[in-house]
């Protein structure tokens, strides 16, 4: 009976520690596929980049309280089936800047910008852009596609057809 239970408790350790090692490969598996489906999701364009969008009275409006952070702000507006991105950031200068994600060489890779400092930098070939320089007068290159706004009321307020001139990039 003393061999019967020392074999019972082996398999016993064996099953305990077969089932804790299973529990472990579950787990980081599972932190794993999630790890890589953020990064997925913020590298591939339409995924994980930006709020969505409605227009009211044909223009798209924004608080301001929510985009002079300092931070890019992204968003999507929806035409036809067409996601068309965007970003909003508050320059050093103290001015807000809108422009397309999107740039006039580089919008077939559909890739964007991301900002670093007071740089918005192109995903497809690196190159840096000053936000301070978003503007109507930075055009054509690789600079972000500038896409006017007004101030009104305590919003950014975009027309839908200054959005629609962006669907070409997208």
């Amino acid at each position: 009976m003393g061999k019967a239970k020392k074999r019972e408790e082996i398999s016993n350790s064996a099953t305990a520690s077969s089932k804790s090692l299973f529990k472990w490969i579950a787990l980081t598996a599972t932190a794993l596929l999630l790890g890589v489906g953020v990064v997925f999701a913020l590298n591939v364009p339409g995924l994980g980049k930006g709020d969505k969008v409605k227009p009211v009275n044909g223009a798209v409006s924004i608080p301001l309280s929510k985009v002079t952070d300092g931070k890019a702000h992204f968003y999507k507006f929806s035409d036809g089936g067409k996601e068309i991105g965007f970003f909003l950031v508050k320059g050093a200068d103290g001015a807000l800047h809108t422009a397309f994600d999107a740039c006039d060489v580089c919008f077939r890779e559909k890739k964007g910008y991301f900002q670093e400092g007071d740089f918005m930098i192109c995903r497809n070939c690196n190159k840096k852009f000053a936000i301070v320089r978003i503007g109507p007068h930075a055009i054509g290159g690789c600079n972000p596609s500038y896409l006017p706004h007004q101030q009104s009321a305590g919003n950014a307020v975009i027309s839908v057809n200054d959005l629609k001139t962006g669907a070409r990039f997208f």
